[in-house]
């Protein structure tokens, strides 16, 4: 591989607007170079109140990085505090932005939302969410070297 590609990274945005579910994510493609700066758009389904960024690596599971309730960053543990932001306008769309890029943030990173019930606002934010029963879509991060 030629010293020109080294250390570029390739943002894939797979099929990032899904009709059925009202879900949107951009930039559907995006290249950067190593250390530079990459941000995620989300765009949850309207009246959600819960919006969540997850990191997946291959070969791993789902890892939830923050989990909002309208524009309160509820739990944000798991977001490496160095590098990587995420922010939630006026309980609507959120950002997630990665600074200074690495290799190893090569993953699939996902959008979630879903409806806070009267019983789920009361549940402590260890039980994260259960990410799967939310709308999902997907971005992904590549690097190569």
């Amino acid at each position: 591989m030629g010293t020109g590609l080294l250390g570029w990274a390739v943002l894939c945005l797979l099929d990032t607007v899904l009709s059925e579910t009202g879900v949107t994510q951009s930039p559907r493609y995006a290249i950067i170079q190593e250390s530079q700066t990459v941000s995620f758009w989300c765009d949850p389904v309207s009246g959600h109140e819960r919006l969540y960024w997850y990191q997946q690596h291959r070969a791993q599971g789902p890892r939830l990085l923050v989990y909002f309730q309208n524009e309160v960053d509820i739990d944000k543990s798991q977001l490496p505090k160095d590098r990587f932001f995420a922010v939630r306008t006026e309980g609507v769309n959120s950002t997630l932005k990665i600074q200074s890029a690495k290799q190893s943030d090569s993953a699939t990173y996902l959008c979630a939302s879903s409806l806070a019930t009267a019983m789920q606002r009361h549940i402590p934010a260890v039980h994260k969410a259960d990410g799967f029963l939310h709308t999902i879509v997907q971005q992904r991060l590549v690097t190569t070297s």
